[in-house]
């Protein structure tokens, strides 16, 4: 719980590291009334709905384009010849491949499975555009630096003789998870960042200093004292709440620039690597600190959310 500030004292904010002039043009909604639109805050959500988590391979064999011109090919030839068993023979035709090439492990290895594959890397990648949107330039530029750290790494790997097969590509696929962890810390901390921007905090000190006077006034009745208790109570879990961020920022700045000097670290250490084993460790290491800060963020998540704040971007 944060300490009761004292009167007179006026918390002050420490200026936010992401300035919304920096924060490119966007078209948001109408804003939460009571506060200035933001363009982190406000950020309309245009995501589109996440590809299955398995393969459609029924929708793959239907719409496969060789499929889809033999079938149509087949019935306009029995439209143009007056040939009614062109039809059913293109009928029937597609019942046996719909039964039987959904379920074929050579089509699905050949065909289905690399189509998933970069469907999922399509809409990955949307993703992570739409997110760096929301960062200013020098956000940006870190991410950017970061996924080139992580293609050197994963390239520095693949010519270390002492790294092979499938182990190699389970410990470089880590270091997709911390870059996506990365941005998304980022646009977390705008987010908080602009949040504590639009906070008048003279303001709310203001308000509190109000309150505690009217708490004290000998001349006013029982029910006057307990509502001025009330407001001056959710005064403070206002402050609770501005302190609550601030130490989250804290932590999270922290961890995106232990993810960037690590990423560097194994861009310089993996030529000399042993084993895969070393870089788990390290990578491991980093997993678990991210998914800590994750969890961390959970409480101040709901903060805004009661606050009527989007916390989605």
């Amino acid at each position: 719980m944060g300490q009761t500030p004292k009167p007179g004292v006026r918390p002050t904010l420490r200026p936010a590291t992401t300035p919304p002039e920096t924060l490119p043009p966007r078209v948001p909604p109408i804003p939460v009334q009571g506060r200035p639109q933001s363009p982190v805050l406000d950020s309309p959500s245009a995501t589109p709905p996440p590809p299955p988590e398995k393969p459609p391979y029924f929708k793959y064999a239907f719409a496969n384009p060789y499929n889809v011109s033999l079938l149509l090919g087949a019935l306009g030839a029995s439209v143009l010849t007056l040939n009614p068993l062109l039809a059913v023979a293109a009928l029937g035709a597609e019942a046996i491949w719909l039964l039987n090439a959904p379920g074929s492990s050579a089509l699905r290895r050949l065909m289905w499975d690399p189509q998933f594959s970069q469907e999922r890397r399509s809409w990955d990648a949307q993703q992570r555009a739409g997110r760096i949107m929301l960062l200013n330039q020098t956000d940006r530029e870190r991410v950017e630096r970061l996924v080139q750290l992580k293609r050197d790494i994963q390239r520095l790997a693949a010519q270390n003789p002492s790294f092979s097969g499938e182990l190699l590509r389970a410990e470089l696929a880590k270091t997709d998870r911390l870059v996506d962890a990365f941005l998304e810390m980022a646009v977390t901390c705008a987010r908080y960042e602009q949040y504590l921007a639009v906070i008048d905090l003279p303001a709310l000190d203001a308000e509190r200093e109000r309150w505690e006077r009217s708490t004290q006034e000998s001349n006013a009745d029982q029910t006057q004292t307990e509502i001025a208790k009330k407001n001056l109570a959710i005064i403070m879990k206002r402050f609770e709440k501005v302190q609550e961020i601030r130490r989250y920022l804290d932590v999270a700045r922290g961890e995106l620039d232990l993810i960037e000097n690590s990423f560097r670290l194994l861009a310089d250490q993996i030529v000399t690597m042993q084993s895969p084993h070393e870089l788990s460790g390290q990578l491991d290491e980093l997993l678990t600190s991210v998914e800590a800060i994750k969890d961390s963020a959970v409480d101040t998540e709901r903060m805004l959310a009661s606050a009527g704040i989007t916390t989605t971007v």
